[in-house]
């Protein structure tokens, strides 16, 4: 019994249909679907070069933010593309934040800080403005931890965006205010952890999105008026 076939000019028998054609090119690599698991270990491999001092803090929470956002593996290798593979050499770490307490007693205090984090940082305002940007700092342990006290002051710290904010304390007549984009539950993102005390001041911890709103609305602006070409 002869096996069904299409005629000339016909339509494809059922059984031709399911067979796969001939000369249909193969998908390439970086265009396959990333998993679950791929994702988490790009997000390890990142965690790792924060280690080495080779990501900053900003860099760490954008790119494991990326990862988790990434559809195909090459999303994921664009993410690791200028980091050494696992087990490389370590990078040696950025110079150790001296410095932790920051304080402003009717003055200012700004410090944007780039050093390696690995104790716990306080700030301090009475009747004064403190500002700690932490965007270029280094986190080998991707957590940050901050004691804030303003009297009559004001403390403001600037985060990456991306990064999950933990606020406790307490505020007698002043405010306690996160400004940052959730963070998706279930993924491991960097964290900032902020114990406030706030009489009759004000203690903030806003995002880069939320610290210069129009600088980044010029910015967008710019770029989609350049477009993809320019």
């Amino acid at each position: 019994m002869s096996q069904p076939s299409s005629q000339p000019g016909g339509t494809p028998s059922r059984l031709e249909s399911q067979e796969p054609q001939a000369g249909r090119p193969a998908v390439p690599p970086e265009s396959v679907r990333a998993s679950d698991d791929e994702r988490e270990t790009v997000v390890e491999r990142l965690r790792v070069a924060s280690v080495e001092g080779r990501l900053t803090f900003e860099e760490l929470t954008l790119r494991t933010e990326a990862a988790y956002s990434a559809v195909t593996r090459g999303d994921l290798e664009k993410i690791t593309h200028d980091l050494p593979g696992m087990g490389a050499p370590g990078a040696a770490p950025a110079p150790l934040q001296i410095q932790r307490r920051f304080s402003a007693i009717m003055g200012d205090c700004k410090e944007r800080i780039s050093g390696r984090i690995d104790a716990e940082l306080t700030a301090l305002s009475v009747m004064g403005d403190v500002v700690l940007d932490l965007r270029g700092a280094q986190v080998p342990t991707g957590e940050v931890s901050i004691v804030v006290t303003a009297v009559m002051g004001d403390v403001k710290v600037i985060v990456p965006d991306g990064v999950a904010v933990e606020l406790s304390g307490y505020a007698v007549m002043g405010d306690r205010r996160v400004q940052v984009r959730d963070a998706v539950p279930g993924q491991r993102v960097p964290i900032v952890r902020v114990r406030a005390q706030a009489i009759m001041g004000d203690v903030k911890i806003v995002d880069d999105e939320h610290h210069a709103p129009v600088r980044r609305a010029l910015t967008s602006w710019w770029e989609d008026r350049k477009g993809p070409n320019a």
